[in-house]
């Protein structure tokens, strides 16, 4: 494969022109380069990878890849420090082995299937209470601050052992530490005031530790403070954000395209189908995973030299035509795998919570709202376009 030219020429742009599609300029690489040039904001050159097989393969290698985030770039034009995120070490999605194996094996016993199902009468409860509030309140709703972020937000601090009375500092906090575009001292302060939050609740489960995520990481004598906080700070602040977006935003999808909505309702059984869609189908991470290469790598004919930055781009990659017949159709009978969870070593730790909530937050929603419908026009619809996690800002429904 030749690499003709440099078509992504100040990072990645974030803006999609239909709100279920990635960006048609990166899109549009596809067919031709799924290993393209591309230039970071900061100038430096790097790589753009669109194609399915091509990012896999990356993705999966760890010993000629790396993740530490001192090779890292940022992938956006934007005032947020490059080098926020730096001094906290602990962020699993920026480390390698054998740090980033030492701190995971810690953490996977929190996430198995067994666990999985002893959270499942508590998830239903809790999509259960917010459905009653909806009801009790009326139509119209907004589902995003009603429904999906409150639901995903109480079930992670209840996995984590963060008390709920937090939820507004750190959703807060959240919400500014994934602004594309923030003031460098906003930034930082939110990202001080999150930090202060993780190590108050950490020394506290040190002295009394409970059956959360929290303890099992307060108490672990191979795991240094620093790193306790950066680790359950990556976790309170993903485990939320993109399971609520998900749900927010494949309720969206689902409304706008009422014949697979129509058999959803009428087969129960194609909900874990749904949800397996709407993940590969949305992809709301967008901005891409970082890998850099510590030697000369050849993907696919393409020699990609050490050190030069590797942007994976996952939204466009779950709609391969390659990997996917009619990728840009939404269809939730389709049996194929996707990489929203990432691969490889650095695959997303909580990922069957994720599809545990989405299963049970959309069936709830479904059962007890059978004529829910957009309060809104599509294009008054505000799309989280400026936000490192997509989604919609707010969805407003009615029934």
């Amino acid at each position: 494969m030749t690499v003709s030219s440099c078509p992504i020429t100040n990072g990645l742009p974030t803006f999609r022109e239909r709100p279920f599609d990635p960006p048609d300029t990166v899109r549009n690489l596809q067919g031709e380069q799924p290993i393209s040039r591309m230039t970071f904001p900061d100038g430096v050159k790097g790589w753009l990878v669109t194609g399915y097989n091509q990012g896999r393969e990356i993705l999966a290698d760890h010993r000629r890849f790396s993740s530490d985030i001192k090779y890292k770039h940022m992938a956006f034009p934007s005032d947020r420090p490059a080098d926020l995120e730096a001094g906290i070490p602990g962020l699993m999605e920026h480390m390698d082995p054998p740090e980033h194996t030492r701190i995971r094996r810690r953490l996977t016993g929190q996430f198995t299937l067994r666990r999985m199902r002893q959270l499942t009468p508590r998830i239903e409860q809790i999509t259960a209470d917010y459905a009653d509030a909806m009801t009790r309140k009326g139509p119209p709703a907004d589902l995003v601050h009603d429904y999906a972020l409150p639901v995903s937000s109480q079930v992670i601090c209840e996995l984590l052992g963060v008390p709920f009375g937090h939820r507004d500092r750190f959703e807060g906090n959240s919400e500014k530490l994934l602004r594309l575009e923030i003031e460098p001292e906003e930034a930082r302060a939110a990202l001080g005031d999150i930090t202060e939050l993780v190590g108050t609740l950490l020394q506290i489960k040190k002295k009394d530790p409970a059956d959360d995520v929290f303890s099992v990481l307060a108490t672990a004598d191979d795991i240094s403070e620093p790193e306790m906080i950066g680790a359950t700070l990556m976790l309170l602040v993903a485990g939320h954000v993109t399971t609520a977006n998900t749900l927010a935003l494949g309720t969206y999808a689902l409304l706008s395209n009422p014949e697979q909505l129509a058999m959803l309702r009428a087969d129960e059984s194609l909900t874990e189908g749904t949800v397996e869609e709407l993940l590969r189908y949305l992809t709301v991470v967008h901005i891409g995973v970082q890998r850099t290469p510590i030697e000369d790598v050849e993907i696919d004919g393409v020699t990609l030299p050490a050190g030069e930055p590797v942007l994976i781009h996952l939204p466009s990659m779950n709609r391969d035509p390659d990997q996917y017949a009619d990728p840009d159709q939404f269809d939730i009978t389709r049996k194929k795998a996707h990489l929203t969870f990432s691969h490889g070593i650095h695959q997303c730790l909580g990922q069957q919570l994720a599809r545990l909530e989405l299963r049970i937050g959309f069936s709830t929603l479904l059962q007890r709202f059978p004529e829910l419908r957009l309060a809104e026009p599509p294009e008054n619809i505000p799309m989280r376009s400026d936000m490192a996690v997509y989604g919609v800002h707010h969805l407003p429904v009615t029934w």
